[in-house]
Parts: structure tokens; C-alpha cells; sequence
């Protein structure tokens, strides 16, 4: 089949020229009912190819945004929950129950305020009971020294409540890897993103294949070839690395992505249902999988929340060409229904430029984005970076969208 759009360079003309039409095209694919309230959607872009490799319905990491952005999510904040409850007052949010990372309730902090900004009271509440020791309400301090209060949510009737507060609207920022026991179905209270499609419920595998779908639709549409804006992939399932059953089958789909690419090129497996960079191996050939050592096979056992994973990714690497004072890195680009907001570089001086960064030695680095000017102008790197996430964030609705059906 042959395209008018084949290489990444015209891509970037294409977006910048185009920009209206590929936006008002993505705007009539977005459902309101399963569009997810944010998003974050981790990027590689190679000399060849923009490709996401990773999208995250319940985001940390706000406190990476630039002030310039926050301004602007809370914009789109303030819009779509008054399009969800317009007599909406008090917004909560669910966070993860790791409050002892600092870093993270620097995000809570963050986001809590650019909920404030888009003139909501937030109160931050938690059903996990083991975090308050008996009391009602958790005090603690952030990396950054903001002050937050968890309180202990109580359910009457099916509403939320925080003390006394009724809780008009709901933020989950729990990816519920370890589930959230709760009768979610009973809950008056709207709660976006939905909590019925946490890491207990969801697969990359499945992401990756509606995003496959939705880049395939989008290409057909403006004659562009799709391999530019993704990653080949394969799903494998049932392995189990303590057993080493499937290991077999594992490494042959490894050695099939493998025949496909250039002999320098990198392949990533992952767990379906990993999360903060756990459960990720980057190998050359399926050999590599075949014999790993126990301690490698360990780690892929078993992930947050103690998580096992049976299910994998085997995933084209895709090197990046992005650099941050000559470190390798990746952008991040954060989403507020389905719109683009900012984003941040991932960098790691401790790995290659085809390895894993969401890994040990990594460290944020914040830009607006319109920074980005890396061998283009930042119009055309903005462009690409939105409608890449975008297209994913796209495929996320399709996800939501059947478990709620």
C-alpha cells in the first residue's frame, strides 16, 4: 500500500500544516462518557518513528509540569467536571496508599491545587484503612514541604464523604494494582477516571492492540504510514517465569519482532500489567529469555503490590534520539480530557539510548512544552508529541469503553 505520508520528517510538516483538520478529526473520535478525565502517555521518538510506549489512566507526576501548563489543566479541569456535575463544590481524590514516597504527594499537592485553581474545594480521602491507624485523618508533608491531609472516606448511601463534606465529584489517582475493595457499582458519587478498569482489570496487551486499530484509522484517513507512529508488538500469555513455563514461546515472539528490525535494535518485554518500570526487560534475542538466571526471572515474577505477571508485551525497541544535556530521555505528555496540558523529559544517565529509563538513576526535567526544539522547531515537535498521545489516549476510550459495557 503505498502513502503520501512515509517518513517521520513529513509527518512533522504534515501536523503543523494540517494542524486544524488532524484535531477537529480526533475531537468527533472522542466519546465524552469513556473519555478518561487525565492521561499520561510516556513517548520515544527514533530518527525513524514516534511511538508510545506506555499510557497511564490514573498519572502521577503533575509536580514535573510547568507552572504555564498547570494554569492551562486547570482549565480543562474546570470545564469537564462542570460538564460531568455543574453544581459541583467539593472535589476528591483517591490517591495510591504509598504515602511514605514524598515525591508523590509533591504530585498530590500539585494536583490538588490545580483542581483548587479551577475553583473547587479538594479534600483528599482514602478507603484504605490501614493508613490511618485508628484515627480519621492522616497529616503528612511532601518532598517539597506542602502540607497534606488524608481523610477517611465514608459511604452513606452510596455518596462519598469526607467528614462531613459531601464529596460531589471524585478523582481516582489509584491505578488499583492492588484492588481497591470496594462495591464500586454501589457508589453514587461520579468518579473519573472510571475505577473499574485499574491494573487488576487492564492489559498493555489490550491498549496496544486498540491503539493499533485507532493509528490504523487515523493513517487511513490522511494517507500516512502507520509504522512511523508505532511500535511493533506482540501479546503472549501464560508464562510464568518461576516455572519457566512459556519461557519457549516468549523468546519466539522476542526472535519474530526481532527478524523485523535492523540488527542493532533493541526488544522490550513487559509485563501487561506493570507499572512504574517494574516487570521490563530489554534483550536482543529470544536466547536471552530463554536462559535467564533466577534473579532475572525474579524480577519479572512479580511487580508492585505483589502483582504476578503472566501475561507480556514483547515490544519493538525503539531507540531514542532525544537528549537532555547530552543524557538519553523521553517525553511524557500529560493529557486533561483528552487534550493536551504539558509534559516533562525522563532522563537517566545511568542507561543507553535503547534501554529502559523508568528505571534506577532516573531523574525528571521540566519543560513547557514548547521548549522542545530538539533538530526541529517547537510547533512541529509540539504538534507530534499531542497527536501521538492523543491517538493513545483515543485507544484508552476504547478500553473504557468496552468495560463499561
Amino acid at each position: 500500500m503505498s502513502f503520501e505520508i512515509n517518513t517521520k520528517d513529513e509527518f512533522e510538516k504534515f501536523t503543523t500544516s494540517h494542524w486544524n483538520r488532524i484535531n477537529d478529526y480526533l475531537d468527533s473520535k472522542f466519546e465524552v462518557a469513556f473519555t478518561p478525565l487525565y492521561s499520561s502517555v510516556d513517548i520515544r521518538e527514533s530518527k525513524t518513528k514516534l511511538a508510545p510506549v506506555d499510557h497511564n489512566m490514573y498519572p502521577a507526576g503533575f509536580n514535573n509540569l510547568c507552572a504555564l501548563d498547570l494554569d492551562f489543566s486547570s482549565s480543562i479541569f474546570e470545564n469537564v467536571i462542570k460538564s460531568i456535575v455543574p453544581q459541583a463544590k467539593t472535589v476528591g481524590i483517591i490517591p495510591e496508599s504509598h504515602t511514605k514516597n514524598l515525591f508523590y504527594l509533591d504530585h498530590l499537592a500539585i494536583l490538588g491545587k490545580a483542581i483548587r485553581d479551577a475553583g473547587y474545594e479538594v479534600v483528599f480521602i482514602s478507603f484504605d484503612e490501614n493508613l490511618f491507624n485508628g484515627q480519621d485523618k492522616l497529616e503528612l508533608v511532601s518532598h517539597s514541604n506542602f502540607d497534606l491531609e488524608i481523610n477517611k472516606v465514608t459511604v452513606k448511601d452510596g455518596i462519598l464523604f469526607s467528614e462531613n463534606t459531601e464529596i460531589d465529584f471524585a478523582i481516582l489517582n489509584n491505578d488499583q494494582s492492588d484492588k481497591i475493595d470496594i462495591e464500586w457499582n454501589q457508589i453514587k458519587t461520579p468518579i473519573n477516571p472510571t475505577p473499574l478498569i485499574g491494573w487488576y482489570a487492564r492489559q498493555k496487551n489490550k491498549h496496544f492492540a486498540f491503539y493499533k486499530k485507532v493509528v490504523e484509522e487515523f493513517a487511513k484517513e490522511f494517507s500516512i504510514n502507520p509504522d512511523i507512529l508505532q511500535a511493533k508488538f506482540i501479546a503472549v500469555e501464560d508464562v510464568d517465569f518461576s516455572s519457566k513455563q512459556g519461557l519457549e514461546r516468549l523468546g519466539s515472539a522476542v526472535d519474530e519482532i526481532k527478524s523485523q528490525l535492523s540488527e542493532e535494535k533493541k526488544v522490550f518485554v513487559k509485563a501487561s500489567k506493570g507499572t512504574y518500570g517494574m516487570g521490563i526487560s530489554v534483550v536482543s534475542s529470544g536466547e536471552e529469555i530463554i536462559s535467564m538466571n533466577r534473579k532475572a526471572r525474579n524480577k519479572m515474577d512479580i511487580g508492585k503490590n505483589k502483582i504476578k505477571f503472566t501475561s507480556l508485551l514483547v515490544q519493538e525497541g525503539v531507540e531514542t534520539m532525544i537528549k537532555y544535556d547530552d543524557m538519553p530521555a523521553e517525553v511524557a505528555i500529560y493529557l486533561v480530557d483528552g487534550k493536551s496540558v504539558g509534559g516533562f523529559m525522563r532522563v537517566n544517565k545511568d542507561k543507553g539510548t535503547d534501554s529502559n529509563l523508568n528505571s534506577k538513576g532516573m531523574v525528571f526535567r521540566k519543560f513547557c512544552i514548547s521548549e522542545i526544539k530538539e533538530n526541529s522547531d517547537f510547533q512541529s515537535k509540539e504538534a507530534m508529541y499531542t497527536v501521538v498521545a492523543r491517538l493513545a489516549t483515543l485507544a484508552s476510550t476504547f478500553e473504557i469503553k468496552e468495560v463499561l459495557n
